[in-house]
């Protein structure tokens, strides 16, 4: 957590819980509460939230994605249970204020790719393997999947990825714009997180109100037809207006100098 406030980048290292990091428990789930609990609760001005999907073996990984170990000694009311919270989990993820960069490594499968999609951001290595194969176990998506791949690909590949259970690898997420970047995978294994960390240094070189302001205008506006979503985008822009960031950044246009900005 130290890191999380020096630097404005908090990295949620999913292998520390995740066999293949699509391997969705309890812990995970806390963990993912606790980020978002440690935003909200410190009055933090600017941070980005970094989901790393770290390249690792494990040849007992779930190809659902879930804890499917953790899954069978469960009632079917915890089963419930345990969906709904990992849903509103993800939900908070997706509502978080600031940018978020999902940074896929290793294998995202069942949840781990749902809590990719509710990120604003996914790269990935040519090695990363994706997919929602929840109906391999005669179930389906039930963190978002659903709505959020079909959002992010369009309703007809969504249906057909999901009806069949396909795991793609990098390249083929990159050609269906499930993923926005792909690089070739490095001996260290970590191509996608260096390449997120380039785009993390990016933005956070820009101001924090405004990239709060920006997500908003964005999210809700999806969801609207466009007159409504431009009255969203006048609303958003009105929030930049008074902030002393904005007088910082035609200060330093003017000046010729880097912006020193504070997020206020």
């Amino acid at each position: 957590m130290q890191n999380f406030v020096k630097l404005t980048v908090l990295i949620l290292g999913l292998g520390m819980y995740l066999s293949f990091v699509g391997n969705v428990c309890i812990l995970f789930i806390e963990s993912m509460r606790c980020c978002c609990y440690w935003y909200y609760h410190h009055n933090l001005k600017w941070v980005l939230l970094f989901v790393k999907f770290e390249y690792k073996y494990n040849k007992n990984i779930s190809l659902a994605g879930a804890d499917l170990k953790e899954r069978a000694k469960m009632h079917s009311s915890e089963v419930s249970s345990f969906v709904s919270k990992a849903r509103a989990t993800i939900n908070e993820i997706a509502n978080l204020p600031v940018p978020t960069i999902a940074a896929i490594d290793g294998i995202a499968l069942g949840g781990g790719l749902e809590l990719a999609l509710a990120c604003d951001i996914r790269v990935a290595a040519t090695s990363a393997k994706m997919g929602l194969v929840e109906t391999k176990l005669a179930i389906i998506p039930g963190a978002g999947g659903t709505q959020r791949l079909p959002r992010t690909v369009g309703v007809s590949l969504a249906k057909e990825l999901i009806f069949s259970a396909r795991v793609l690898d990098g390249e083929e997420a990159k050609s269906i714009g499930l993923v926005s970047h792909v690089v070739e995978q490095n001996e260290a294994g970590d191509a996608a997180y260096r390449r997120a960390l380039a785009l993390a240094r990016e933005f956070l070189s820009q101001g924090p109100v405004a990239m709060r302001v920006a997500k908003l205008a964005i999210n809700q506006g999806m969801e609207v037809d466009l007159l409504t979503g431009l009255a969203i985008e006048e609303a958003c822009y009105a929030q930049t207006i008074p902030t002393k960031d904005r007088i910082e950044g035609l200060l330093a246009f003017k000046e010729k100098r880097p912006p020193r900005y504070k997020g206020e």
